[in-house]
């Protein structure tokens, strides 16, 4: 049943009463230096009181609007600070001589012009490519199998679930340490009894390329199998029924039924992957920070055989000191996932629609 206008009066002045009052209490707590532990609450309730006053009160014209700017101004705000501003320096910062403290010089497009005259950082885009393309299909095809496994009508499913989520929930500096740790040791120990040779994954660039697609794969399939799970949930029981009365053999159903009808989960699953691998840092520096040899690429002897865009970025700014550089080779970065991602998205659409 609606408030009338004298009870949300009411509301609304025991609201803004009562949040004043306790916004005083806190602010004359602290004032006083007390040790009182419910200060911070006083204050935040009060807040909250008096905004659900300004929300009741009948008489304060657009007040609704008010408040949910109000609300939204904490998110809103975080995002300029922490996304919009930084990017906006970022862009600027990459055509001057910036060294993460003083600026003395504009210098144009210099830095862009330097990025391109490294063969690491060439090797970096096309490693990176090549990382992006091997776990779209990877990661969505082993995420796709599990959700299949996990709509079956196998028992203990909710135990599968559970146990194929969980590696995306270690960090990935960990995770890393601990793959380490596996193809250090166990792996190296399993080709000793095997093959009597003593052979880590870890020790070549090619193998260990290989490595870090393994790791992504086992960490990130969990959550991309929990999204196409929700899509397969979504196909109607009639179809599938329907379908098998008609005789549809599993594969025909797979193939006709499911699929084209979780088209808009696929195209979901395939940016998050396209995204996510392309931004791959912490696994690639926790497992092999970026090492390896490779004996001639555009003339030069490279040293950072596994080290990925996003890792190559960090070196540059971070631990080389080039923080300009490093920001001409972020935006870059930006420019060239935004594009993907769009040319992505609109193929994925035009996708569903023949699907």
């Amino acid at each position: 049943m609606a408030v009338n206008s004298p009870s949300r009066k009411v509301i609304s002045l025991v609201c803004l009463l009562g949040g004043t009052a306790l916004m005083v209490i806190a602010l004359i707590l602290d004032a006083m230096k007390s040790d009182a532990p419910f200060r911070g609450a006083f204050l935040v309730i009060g807040i909250i009181a008096i905004l659900a006053g300004l929300f009741f009160f009948p008489t304060i014209k657009h007040h609704r609007t008010f408040v949910y700017v109000v609300f939204l101004f904490p998110l809103l705000f975080t995002f300029v600070v922490t996304v919009i501003i930084p990017l906006v320096l970022g862009i600027g910062y990459s055509f001057t001589d910036w060294d993460g403290i003083r600026l003395t010089k504009f210098v144009g497009f210099a830095n862009y012009g330097k990025m391109f005259t490294q063969p690491s950082f060439i090797w970096s885009i096309l490693l990176t490519a090549l990382f992006v393309a091997f776990n779209m299909v990877l990661v969505n095809l082993v995420a796709f199998l599990l959700a299949l496994l996990c709509t079956s009508k196998l028992r203990g499913l909710g135990f599968f679930r559970a146990a194929y989520f969980l590696p995306n929930l270690i960090g990935g500096i960990v995770l890393g340490y601990i793959w380490q740790f596996i193809f250090a040791n166990v792996v190296t120990n399993l080709t000793t009894a095997l093959f009597d040779n003593r052979y880590s994954m870890l020790s070549e660039s090619k193998t260990a390329f290989i490595a870090i697609i393994i790791v992504y794969i086992w960490q990130y399939a969990g959550y991309i199998m929990l999204i196409y799970i929700t899509g397969l949930n979504t196909v109607p029981g009639e179809v599938l029924e329907a379908a098998s009365i008609d005789g549809a053999s599993p594969a025909q159903t797979l193939f006709k039924i499911k699929i084209p009808m979780i088209a808009p989960t696929i195209t979901i699953c395939t940016f998050l992957t396209l995204t996510s691998a392309f931004k791959q840092f912490d696994v690639n520096l926790a497992l092999t920070n970026g090492t390896g040899s490779i004996a001639n690429f555009f003339g030069e002897y490279l040293t950072n055989g596994t080290e990925m865009l996003a890792l190559n970025i960090y070196n540059t700014a971070v631990i080389n000191d080039n923080y300009s550089l490093g920001e001409a080779k972020a935006v870059l970065f930006f420019i060239i996932l935004a594009v993907v991602s769009i040319v992505q998205v609109r193929i994925s659409n035009k996708k569903e629609v023949e699907l």
